[in-house]
């Protein structure tokens, strides 16, 4: 017992050296940003020669953000909406080609830098002339009147997330090569010979793939969701973060509205985000000794 405890507060120690320069970091050079960037949630911000001016306001500029401006409250609705359809696009695209990857196939490795590829070269500016230049749409969507038949079949409230999802639906796929590289780390992690005992003992590729590789890269599924929730909602091309950045230039609203707008859209997050963990962390890591009882 004595032993054991040596050896718990021995890890414990060592996990809190590797903890320890990141909470430093955030002391630092994050803890007084988020106060003051919460604070200006709450004021008229205003610049001017003599510096930053604020008058208190309350929780009126969450109030304006709910209230009586609905372009915010109907991108937010929109984009989402676009976010559920596009997540489990991103999500099921990259376990697919984890899986075709990690089959025994030549050139494994120039197949994982060919997909990580355009994570590194799309950056911000890039992405914005691709999108100026049309090379992120389908052409054969515009072409046979697909979006046309989408609108005349659903409301504005469904047909415009999905109408987006569509439109940048070659940009999701760019974006998915860090989802592919965990699921590869996680595929790689299972023992071969879990494999080669299931077909000896006849079980098909179908439900291996269901009994065995599933449940075994569960951990990686949730990962890779929260890693794509988080992505998406922070690139700087999405719709509302481009609408905070105008209101952070307007004299009637300035930094103090876009700053509450920005909190509420960081709660947002938050809320789904701990959603995701509660339904998605709740099943226990699989354990090829209990799958084999």
């Amino acid at each position: 017992m004595l032993l054991k405890r040596i050896r718990r507060r021995r890890e414990s120690f060592t996990g809190y050296l590797f903890v320890f320069p990141w909470i430093i970091g955030f002391l630092l050079f994050m803890a007084y940003p988020i106060y003051f960037s919460l604070n200006m949630s709450f004021h008229k911000v205003l610049i001017t020669s003599e510096g930053i001016q604020k008058d208190f306001l309350g929780w009126d500029n969450f109030k304006y953000a709910f209230l009586s401006d609905p372009k915010y409250v109907e991108e937010l609705l929109v984009f989402i909406k676009s976010v559920v359809f596009m997540i489990p696009i991103v999500v099921v695209f990259a376990m697919l080609v984890a899986l075709l990857i990690n089959q025994p196939i030549r050139f494994k490795g120039l197949f994982r830098a060919i997909f990580f590829l355009p994570v590194v070269i799309t950056s911000g500016e890039v992405v914005k002339e691709l999108f100026a230049q049309g090379a992120t749409t389908i052409s054969i969507v515009e072409r046979y009147g697909i979006i046309q038949f989408i609108e005349a079949n659903l409301s504005p409230s469904w047909s415009e997330p999905i109408i987006a999802i569509i439109q940048q639906l070659i940009v999701i796929l760019w974006y998915s090569g860090v989802q592919i590289l965990i699921f590869l780390a996680g595929l790689q992690k299972v023992n071969s010979q879990i494999y080669e005992a299931a077909s000896i003992d006849g079980a098909s590729p179908w439900e291996i793939f269901w009994k065995i590789t599933l449940p075994s890269i569960k951990p990686f599924i949730l990962v890779n969701i929260i890693y794509t929730t988080v992505d998406l909602f922070t690139n700087s091309l999405n719709d509302v973060i481009i609408l905070i950045k105008e209101h952070m230039f307007k004299i009637n609203t300035g930094f103090g509205y876009a700053t509450a707008q920005a909190w509420i859209y960081f709660m947002i997050i938050f809320v789904i985000l701990l959603f995701v963990v509660v339904i998605f962390g709740r099943n226990e890591d699989y354990n090829p000794r209990k799958a084999g009882r």
